[in-house]
């Protein structure tokens, strides 16, 4: 497994974590606080299939980087994890060459930007791990630990192996 290919499988062991541990919040009690993680995890969501669409080639048809509605947390989870499974195919089978590629594309504000394909997943991998620690700040001001978003956890879990000395 590539470095890349191991990021975005850590990538979505950790939505995942953080998706399930905000499904445990009582949402009546705590609903502006799980409605900002809901929006944040959103943005992440939506910034993911944006650059998804740059790396395929293909437009979006996205105008801003969070949606106007605020989707449901288990349909939210399940776009999620789908996009996270797209990433790791492609970051399985993407080779050297292609990851040197530089693309043109539009951001949503209408400028154009050039980024090479390495650097696009690079982006998408510190953008949703910025935003997962924002999530986290949000479950600790309503006294809820959230999970540990380590990628040394996720390669010891993943790989027990690795703990033997």
């Amino acid at each position: 497994m590539n470095t890349l290919h191991s990021l975005f499988a850590q990538k979505a062991w950790a939505n995942n974590e953080l998706f399930n541990a905000l499904a445990a919040v009582d949402a009546q009690a705590h609903a502006g606080a799980v409605h900002t993680a809901i929006r944040t995890l959103n943005h992440i969501y939506v910034v993911d299939r944006i650059f998804q669409a740059h790396l395929q080639g293909q437009p979006h048809s996205y105008t801003a980087t969070n949606t106007d509605a605020t989707p449901d947390l288990g349909e939210l989870h399940f776009a999620a994890a789908e996009v996270d499974a797209w990433f790791e195919r492609y970051t399985a089978t993407v080779s050297p060459e292609q990851l040197g590629e530089r693309i043109v594309f539009r951001f949503t504000d209408g400028d154009t930007g050039t980024m090479s394909r390495e650097e696009m997943l690079a982006h998408v991998i510190t953008h949703g791990a910025y935003h997962r620690g924002n999530v986290g700040q949000v479950l600790k001001s309503i006294s809820v630990v959230p999970p540990r978003d380590l990628f040394t956890k996720f390669l010891h879990i993943s790989e027990p192996q690795r703990r033997q000395a």
